[in-house]
């Protein structure tokens, strides 16, 4: 299986590895859960005068862009900020791999009323440069990766596949 890595991808590598598997066989339960209806719906009626979504090759999609080198992500809530973190470096990461240098992100927590910038180093990029790898083994895998219990796991949509 030959995909290009994602920054749902990266996200989900970050969060839980079982996840990305059932993610990238297709195997795809967020639509009906509740945390991720309600996460969509706060993008869309969140920085309403920006244009959002923005899908560059079908590999990444940012939330919105302003002053054209400021990446906006927004999410729900900062529980899980590290993967947030890691995904708006990969798409800086990714930029960069295009020839697009300088840009910089931020994590929007609207219903937290905060920010977070987030900038990509040499040590970030060696990082997602082994979580490129990592991710790639996974999408090599025939059967889902060993369960870890996670605090998050009773909130996540893939719940009762990994645990009834």
């Amino acid at each position: 299986m030959d995909k290009n890595i994602t920054g749902m991808m990266v996200y989900y590598y970050e969060v839980c590895k079982r996840k990305l598997w059932y993610f990238v066989n297709e195997i795809q339960l967020e639509k009906n859960n509740s945390n991720v209806i309600l996460g969509k719906l706060l993008e869309e009626n969140t920085y309403t005068r920006d244009e959002k979504k923005i899908n560059i090759d079908g590999v990444i999609n940012i939330d919105f862009i302003r002053s054209k080198k400021v990446l906006h992500e927004i999410k729900k809530s900062n529980s899980i900020e590290p993967a947030s973190l890691l995904q708006v470096q990969y798409y800086l990461y990714y930029l960069e791999k295009k020839g697009l240098i300088g840009l910089k992100g931020i994590l929007d927590y609207p219903l937290l009323k905060q920010t977070v910038e987030v900038n990509l180093t040499d040590e970030d990029r060696e990082n997602l440069d082994n979580i490129i790898i990592g991710i790639k083994e996974i999408l090599r895998k025939e059967s889902p990766p060993a369960l870890e219990k996670k605090g998050i796991c009773k909130k996540c949509a893939y719940f009762d596949l990994c645990f009834v």
